[in-house]
């Protein structure tokens, strides 16, 4: 696990969600990460990949298996693939 603090207060609750929630194609900006949640070498690949707070992002696809790992994540020009888990661990607040 991380020893890195969670980001900011999360987002309000009328319009905020765990990224693993976020509906296919729907633009949100992550609002806040619980990185103690994550092992140190996972938190930091997400943020090389640009996963942190105040990133834009959106869920391109879902894995058709199972848990419906793993989530298609778009971060700027780029999709990466995330682990459900890892998802759930970032709160996003839905973009206006």
């Amino acid at each position: 696990m991380s020893d890195a603090p969670i980001s900011p207060a999360p987002a309000s609750p009328a319009n905020a969600l765990t990224l693993d929630y976020l509906p296919i194609g729907q633009s949100a900006c992550v609002v806040a990460v619980d990185w103690a949640r994550l092992d140190a070498d996972e938190g930091r690949r997400l943020r090389a990949l640009g996963i942190d707070v105040g990133a834009v992002v959106s869920v391109a696809h879902r894995g058709v298996f199972g848990g419906s790992d793993p989530l298609a994540v778009s971060v700027g020009r780029m999709t990466v693939a995330l682990r459900r888990a890892h998802a759930r661990v970032m709160r996003v607040e839905l973009a206006r």
